[in-house]
């Protein structure tokens, strides 16, 4: 098992209210809970869109963690492309800059296009099937 160390944050390298802020004050990716309950972190990913006018494009993917058993990654979720440019960097600064609160919203938008639109967290649908 490895201990983890806490490293104080340092406001002096971004917004902290930002995706690619966030990371850089706290030194890791920020984590949101999505809409079905579960934990999520998430990052900033660019790739070649095939438009050789903007030949990059960024994203987001959100990394779904294991609620139970060994800590791990149990899926993730990816959203379109929310910038394109010329360059890899200019992409991956643009969508950094996008606020968690929106990052939040997208993340909720996702699960619901996945999971439809029932607005139950796991935890209450677990209680609902004992129930039954």
């Amino acid at each position: 098992m490895s201990t983890g160390r806490f490293l104080p944050p340092d406001y002096a390298r971004g917004d902290e209210t930002t995706v690619g802020g966030y990371a850089a004050v706290h030194g890791r990716a920020a984590a949101l809970e999505g809409k079905d309950g579960l934990s999520y972190s998430l990052e900033v990913l660019a790739d070649v869109t095939g438009d050789l006018t903007r030949p990059y494009g960024a994203y987001l993917v959100f990394l779904q963690w294991r609620r139970m058993g060994e800590q791990g990654i149990d899926g993730h979720l990816e959203s379109d492309f929310l910038a394109s440019a010329n360059s890899a960097d200019a992409v991956l600064a643009q969508v950094g800059a996008t606020p968690l609160t929106e990052c939040q919203r997208l993340l909720d938008a996702l699960i619901a296009a996945r999971d439809g639109d029932h607005g139950r967290r796991w935890y209450d649908v677990m209680r609902a099937e004992d129930d039954a």
